[in-house]
């Protein structure tokens, strides 16, 4: 039985186990677009006072402008991350993340663009470094596992990308898991914790997501999930769901509709 198999074993025993406020790494999901999210996000980062902060948005670089001078400043923060050329949505709505725990250290999990691209060909196990066996990276999925990601990544991409590009989605959202895993681990082990992860429900659900890859290397380590869903539809497996009203926001999928 491979590594991540029983990962996914021993989450499935876990789960009713975990609570924020003993866990070591709490893991907090959003819909990008959501300002509810990131308020929830926020209060629950005020009220853990964490050692660090792993985010999602920003890579290692950029999380080493966030200096605690900066913090409480939205407009100076913004600039020094050079956050309007990011692609994310509106920084108001992750500043008061960064300002609910001054003093925690600031860590980014991004996977750079050209890194991205260069794992499509290297593969996603070479990409990510000589841990990627500790991780389950050089494990294949099971074969549901890898069929229900397939027709996920078709659905969150329109139907608008070819059949032979879905693999290769279904790994680079792996190499992003494992190496939000690997970052949240190197947050704790730096700071002693507790570690907040700020990210998307897709990478914090604990059936396949990032859970997955802390595990498969530190099984010792304790962490929850928090999914964050819209009028009660989210999907996969947390420890907790909080609810809200979906973000307005335009069709995704309507630039790919045909006349």
């Amino acid at each position: 039985m491979n590594r991540l198999i029983l990962s996914l074993l021993f989450l499935a025993t876990a789960a009713a186990a975990s609570e924020p406020e003993t866990s070591q790494i709490v893991i907090l999901g959003e819909v990008h677009d959501n300002p509810a999210h990131h308020t929830v996000q926020a209060e629950w980062t005020g009220q853990l006072a964490p050692s660090a902060i792993v985010f999602e948005m920003l890579t290692p670089d950029q999380a080493a402008l966030a200096t605690p001078d900066l913090r409480g400043d939205a407009q100076a923060l913004e600039q020094a991350l050079g956050w309007a050329a990011s692609g994310w949505p509106d920084f108001a709505m992750y500043h008061p993340i960064f300002a609910a725990a001054p003093r925690a250290a600031i860590y980014g999990a991004a996977v750079p663009r050209d890194a991205a691209r260069a794992a499509f060909g290297t593969g996603i196990a070479e990409s990510f470094g000589e841990d990627a066996a500790r991780y389950g990276l050089s494990d294949p999925l099971p074969q549901a596992q890898l069929e229900a990601r397939l027709e996920f990544q078709a659905a969150a991409h329109c139907d608008a990308l070819p059949d032979e590009m879905l693999p290769r989605m279904v790994g680079l959202q792996r190499l992003r898991d494992a190496v939000l895993a690997r970052t949240a681990l190197t947050a704790l082990d730096d700071t002693g914790g507790p570690v907040v992860v700020i990210t998307g429900n897709g990478h914090a659900r604990k059936d396949w997501g990032m859970p997955v890859y802390i595990r498969a290397a530190r099984p010792d380590v304790t962490l929850f999930a928090l999914g964050q869903s819209e009028a009660g539809q989210v999907t996969g497996a947390f420890d907790k769901v909080v609810d809200a009203a979906p973000a307005e926001r335009e069709d995704p999928c309507a630039a790919f509709a045909k006349d």
